[in-house]
């Protein structure tokens, strides 16, 4: 098995950002996904490149690998979740927005990562025409890329549920407006795939393969965007993991749990032995085969189980 894990910093946003990352250690991770955000690096305060530095060192350090994401929900906006967008009508405020993109590729060609994450927002109501938004976030998104493909490190995009980029047909589209640049890339999330792409998550996989730069994952149901611990969704794990393996990815794969911080801790410990099982056991002849998380506890019964 080849597959790297890693855990996201939004899942852990009660810890601070070293204890947050000694515990990934020591629980065995060999990466993290880091969401620049104002309790963990934050990309906006001052002494950004210093601070940019200390994690460093405390990665290489703990031996962890490191993919830079930058979906913080309140970063560049107290009162607008991932507010402003790249499609937002106001054009200094999609500036922001890239410019908060542009600040992440220059953490991540420091910090040594494999890619740096991004999504493209959800479409304003006065956008009447789906050219005009994809305009926008391809003017938004083409000097990231300049400076991306200058650095070295892949902008991978996440195709999102209720964005504008929501599926992996909509990637393509963009990777054709954009003329297929060498520095765009993909994140791929799990919990999306079985959230509302036509294909089963392992096709996904299989599908994405060659501009796979970076990959998420969580339990989901169909059609509800609500990214759940192991074993509380519909996603069977051991043809997902195995079509991972098989693709030759080298990146990591992040648990993506960002509601549930409350008991993060928790869920890092459950989350990885989990994904070591899923990995190692082949998918039954006779078709469908769950792993269950045996260690899990029943979120109603979780002590200060409210977000």
């Amino acid at each position: 098995m080849t597959l790297r894990f890693g855990y996201g910093t939004n899942g852990l946003t009660d810890l601070r950002l070293d204890d947050a990352l000694a515990l990934l250690a020591d629980l065995g991770y060999e990466g993290v996904g880091l969401t620049l955000d104002h309790m963990h690096l934050d990309p906006l305060a001052p002494g950004l490149a210093g601070r940019t530095r200390r994690v460093a060192k405390r990665l290489a350090e703990l031996g962890l690998d490191v993919t830079v994401e930058t979906g913080a929900r309140y970063v560049l906006d107290p009162r607008r979740k991932h507010g402003p967008s790249l499609l937002d009508p106001d054009p200094e405020a999609r500036a922001r927005r890239a410019d908060l993109l542009l600040r992440a590729v220059r953490v991540a060609a420091d910090l040594g990562a494999r890619a740096v994450h991004c999504f493209s927002g959800v479409v304003p109501p006065t956008v009447r025409e789906p050219a005009t938004a994809w305009q926008r976030l391809t003017a938004s998104l083409s000097p990231v890329l300049e400076a991306a493909g200058t650095a070295g490190v892949p902008l991978a995009v996440e195709p999102e549920p209720g964005h504008l980029l929501a599926t992996l047909a909509d990637f393509h589209h963009l990777r054709g407006l954009l003329g297929d640049p060498p520095a765009l890339g993909l994140t791929l999330d799990i919990g999306h795939c079985q959230c509302l792409e036509p294909l089963p998550p392992e096709d996904c996989v299989r599908a994405a393969e060659p501009w796979l730069r970076h990959v998420q994952i969580e339990d989901m149901r169909r059609g509800v965007h609500d990214h759940l611990p192991f074993g509380e969704g519909e996603i069977d794990f051991p043809p997902v993991l195995a079509a991972l393996d098989a693709s030759g990815y080298q990146g990591l794969t992040v648990v993506e749990l960002p509601r549930h911080s409350h008991a993060g801790p928790h869920h890092a410990e459950t989350s990885l032995p989990f994904l070591r099982r899923a990995a190692a056991r082949p998918r039954s002849r006779t078709g469908r085969e769950r792993v269950v998380n045996p260690l899990r506890r029943d979120r109603a019964t979780d002590e200060g189980s409210t977000p």
